[in-house]
């Protein structure tokens, strides 16, 4: 099987079900968990967004030009509070209409450890899932992604906002309390949720009483040393796949990101069977 590698999707069931869409086709990857598969990088990149040829993938999967004018590689995506659409700088204002001036939400998560960070509805529990998070808690819903970015600023003086891969991948956390630990976090912001009010309107956010998600992955064995595979310095990666988390496929001979190489053209392969 050829084609260019775009993130994995996943699914939330008892364990998470992985899937690698590679060009046209998807892989299922649960099954091949305990078996020996080879991913071959052909050399090609093609950007996700044009198509052209690249010689280096930018903002996981597009070429330069595309990752200078499209409006989801602008730094605002990865800084929500930067968000410039009121100034009338947006570069796709319409593109901004529906993916920022829409309901975010201001989650505690448990990844690494504990941490903050904002989401759009549709990305839950999508989001806690690539980001490896065995835990997730929505503890307040904003009106934009501006506001959210905001919020998880306020909230990021006092817990992490970033995620250590490598202490994710070496294992599980001990489940946190995340209720009680917001209980104990929104009353210190409470200056900036006031004034985001006064700034933003009554309906700038509203505080949630949610449910935790819990999140199982299919790990078979745990890396205690973590080794990682890149395709810009060996195009192959082969071995046995011990389990996958995050965005992260587990090998015996190491670990690699699948996101950080969206539009490698990649060949799948595994010894004594072709993958369907």
């Amino acid at each position: 099987m050829q084609g260019h590698l775009s993130k994995m999707r996943a699914q939330l069931a008892e364990q998470v079900q992985y899937q690698l869409p590679v060009g046209d086709q998807v892989i299922d990857l649960n099954p091949y968990i305990g078996k020996q598969i080879t991913l071959t990088h052909t050399g090609n990149i093609n950007c996700c967004n044009c198509g052209k040829k690249t010689k280096k993938s930018y903002s996981q999967g597009f070429c330069y030009p595309c990752m200078q004018k499209l409006a989801q590689c602008d730094m605002c995506i990865m800084k929500p509070e930067t968000c410039h659409y009121d100034k009338g700088t947006c570069r796709e204002p319409q593109w901004g209409e529906s993916h920022c001036m829409v309901p975010h939400y201001v989650y505690l998560s448990n990844t690494s450890g504990l941490k903050v960070g904002i989401t759009r509805a549709t990305q839950i529990p999508t989001r806690w899932i690539d980001q490896g998070a065995t835990q997730g808690l929505t503890i307040i819903k904003v009106k934009s992604r501006l506001i959210s970015g905001l919020v998880e600023v306020a909230l990021g003086e006092y817990i992490n906002d970033k995620t250590n891969w490598r202490a994710m991948l070496k294992g599980n956390n001990q489940d946190m309390d995340l209720k009680a630990i917001a209980a104990e976090l929104l009353p210190k912001i409470e200056q900036t949720l006031s004034h985001l009010k006064l700034t933003h309107g009554e309906d700038a956010y509203e505080v949630l009483d949610s449910d935790i998600q819990t999140i199982d992955y299919p790990v078979l064995q745990w890396p205690t040393k973590i080794a990682s595979h890149n395709f810009d310095k060996n195009p192959e990666v082969t071995g046995t796949l011990l389990g996958i988390k995050g965005q992260y496929l587990i090998f015996d001979t190491g670990v690699i990101n699948i996101r950080k190489f969206g539009s490698y053209e990649i060949t799948v392969s595994e010894p004594e069977a072709s993958l369907i």
